[in-house]
């Protein structure tokens, strides 16, 4: 470990050096005064060796790791050290998967950053704090922490390190050092879910979702309204899986859905299992967080995608000059911060055109997802025709729209 070290610092820094040892029998010829005063030459150089080699593996011993891809010895006061705590695995194809392409865009892209510490598979409870803390106490400048339920948690370790920034992701507590973001991923699901629409034949879509909370909830009702667009005769049949991560659980839902005569399967979790399961039954499909195509390419129409890049530079980049301030970004399609993936060869010109048409909308702000007249499940206005919902609203949304058939409570 400590001679990789050295060797990495070396090729970062410290060009490299060659030390030449002299021997007695080499130098005969000279005087003994010449011998002895190179004999003390050649002592120095050892004692000054030792003392470089030493001062090194301190360095090397003051490194971090535990979690992360490669080591955090890089950190120091000349760059931005950047760390992440996620959720799930940096390789589950979702979730994890997107905010982690964004830290390696970091890294390569801002040569004044080092964003290679990150912990996976953090539990959503007091785990949490003891993360944040490690990950302040390394050295670490920003550090984003990716799932809701890590929001008391990074607001509590904030008050800690006042020095720090802490950016939270899906949440609403901000501090002088916390800021929130998040993305309008409901309009992306809207799209998605002209797609849907046109797609099905049984008139059934099946959605896959992990927890009941609002996040979920609203991706749920803009995908509905798509479909109901493209298709006013289909609904969207929802099952809970309470997990965000559990391939196996997120496959077996979607086969339930399958069975019971859904022929499109929608998901808001984070591996491609329902894709899979969609494909094997011959059915369409819809992805979230990432393009799942490459899973199931006789399956996906398109996918419901984040691109958390241009959000990560941007505020490391306010950080570094000294103008960064607490706020809650909430990103849209045309911020670039949420988008659709490229359609898959079985949708119809058609239905790319349509897509097209309410995309444009949505981007030049004509009009959004939820805007009224909406009903709930029940029948019941719950925005007036002309009306649109605020944000806040949105931000809270606890109901289903109608054509949504399924229950708000979880399933055990």
């Amino acid at each position: 470990m400590c001679l990789c070290y050295l060797k990495t610092r070396a090729q970062g820094g410290i060009q490299g050096f060659q030390v030449e040892f002299f021997s007695t029998k080499k130098v005969k010829q000279k005087s003994k005064r010449e011998v002895e005063g190179l004999q003390l030459k050649n002592s120095k150089i050892c004692f000054t060796l030792i003392l470089v080699l030493a001062a090194a593996l301190l360095l090397a011993g003051c490194g971090g790791g535990g979690g992360n891809e490669g080591n955090t010895e890089d950190q120091g006061e000349d760059k931005l050290n950047v760390a992440f705590m996620y959720v799930g695995p940096a390789g589950d194809a979702g979730w994890t998967y997107a905010h982690d392409q964004a830290r390696k865009y970091l890294n390569t892209e801002l040569d004044y950053v080092v964003a290679e510490d990150y912990v996976e598979n953090v539990a959503e409870g007091a785990e949490a704090a003891t993360v944040l803390t490690q990950l302040a106490e390394k050295g670490n400048d920003v550090i984003f922490s990716t799932s809701f339920g890590f929001m008391d948690y990074t607001i509590d370790v904030a008050k800690k390190y006042p020095d720090k920034t802490f950016l939270h992701c899906s949440g609403y507590k901000t501090a002088d050092n916390v800021g929130t973001y998040f993305g309008r991923m409901y309009q992306s699901r809207y799209l998605t879910g002209l797609a849907a629409g046109k797609a099905t034949e049984t008139d059934l879509i099946g959605y896959v979702a992990a927890f009941p909370i609002p996040e979920v909830i609203r991706g749920i009702n803009g995908f509905t309204l798509g479909v109901k667009e493209a298709n006013p005769d289909a609904e969207v049949k929802v099952i809970w899986t309470n997990t965000w991560y559990d391939p196996s659980k997120e496959k077996d839902a979607a086969k339930a859905l399958l069975d019971s005569g859904a022929d499109v399967i929608a998901q808001h979790q984070d591996t491609p299992g329902p894709q899979q399961a969609a494909q094997e039954a011959g059915a369409y499909s819809v992805g979230y967080n990432t393009d799942m195509s490459k899973f199931a390419p006789e399956a996906v129409l398109t996918s419901a995608v984040w691109n958390w890049r241009p959000y990560y530079a941007d505020t490391v980049e306010a950080v570094e000059n000294g103008t960064w301030e607490p706020n809650q970004y909430w990103g849209s399609l045309a911020d670039g911060i949420v988008d659709i993936a490229p359609f898959g060869p079985m949708v119809a010109d058609e239905t790319k055109e349509l897509v097209k048409q309410w995309r444009d909308k949505i981007e030049s702000g004509e009009w959004d997802v939820f805007y009224g007249p909406l009903k709930d499940q029940s029948g019941k206005i719950r925005v007036e025709e002309g009306q649109q919902m605020t944000d806040d609203e949105i931000l809270n949304m606890d109901w289903f729209v109608e054509g949504v058939n399924g229950k708000l409570e979880s399933s055990e």
